[in-house]
């Protein structure tokens, strides 16, 4: 059988998803050899690629145990959530707070037709397809209502996805509107691909060549400067450490060691930072 006919209704397999390279980046097998070609490409340029992905998602774990934990979230909408792997934001936030409810939100067919399957009996968690270029339609959307109750804290988990906004998208506005939906007491939890500049040369030229790859194959990817994302916060106070590379934000007692100063970091994950704020 065919790549084609094995693909869910509306799934492009001649076109590349940022998705589903992203899948492949981090051992999946919900891709194709389009999604594939991408993806060993951007691997010879940053052959560091696949445990940068990994540091993301476990950066993604730490901060919704921190958000269902200390912080007392009880409800979640992860916007641009891509395909389900190990440990999802619902499984990390249930194992905290049982009953805490999620909404999965993306575009992208194929994760919707993973992610209905996998959440067919799952009566507190949800996935729903939209846009993120369409902020207040996400917010508004019946399902999404359903489960979260907007009267109550939310934590809105933006993970690699600002960075598949275009500059001509407004990515500040869009998360500057989504801010404005969110009830006081809110969380928002960001990861972004960064460009360190001059403060390390040799990331910024390996992150240009990925930029240039990124846009050409995809027609998306932008590593921004630190003070671009520092801006999709709105001004809000970050918890503690604030803006960072991914491995330095809470880590594990047992990884800590490893990371305590920016010296131990290896040089590509200069190349994507994260951080969590709340909303007064």
């Amino acid at each position: 059988m065919t790549e084609r006919e094995r693909a869910p209704r509306g799934v492009d397999t001649t076109v590349p998803s940022v998705a589903r390279v992203y899948d492949y980046l981090l051992g999946g097998k919900d891709n194709f050899a389009v999604d594939r070609q991408v993806a060993e490409m951007a691997l010879e340029i940053s052959p560091d690629a696949p445990a940068t992905g990994r540091a993301n998602r476990e950066f993604l774990q730490r901060a919704v145990r921190y958000l269902a934990g200390e912080a007392g979230v009880r409800q979640f909408i992860d916007l641009g959530s891509g395909l389900p792997t190990q440990g999802n934001v619902h499984q990390i936030a249930q194992a905290v707070a049982p009953a805490a409810r999620v909404v999965y939100i993306d575009h992208d067919p194929i994760v919707l037709t993973h992610g209905r399957a996998m959440l067919a009996e799952d009566g507190i968690t949800s996935i729903v397809q939209g846009d993120i270029r369409e902020p207040e339609a996400l917010l508004a959307h019946a399902e999404v209502r359903q489960l979260i109750d907007f009267d109550q804290p939310v934590g809105l988990l933006l993970f690699a996805i600002l960075h598949h906004l275009n500059d001509d998208e407004d990515p500040r506005g869009i998360a500057t509107r989504l801010l404005a939906g969110l009830p006081a007491g809110s969380y928002i939890a960001i990861s972004h691909f960064h460009n360190p500049g001059a403060a390390h040369p040799a990331v910024a030229a390996q992150v240009t060549a990925d930029e240039k790859l990124f846009n050409e194959r995809l027609g998306t990817g932008r590593w921004r400067t630190r003070e671009e994302i520092l801006a999709y916060f709105g001004g809000l106070e970050l918890v503690e450490p604030g803006l960072v590379p991914l491995l330095q934000w809470r880590p594990s007692p047992e990884a800590a060691p490893h990371v305590q100063t920016a010296a131990e970091i290896a040089p590509l994950h200069y190349a994507f930072l994260g951080g969590v704020a709340r909303k007064p």
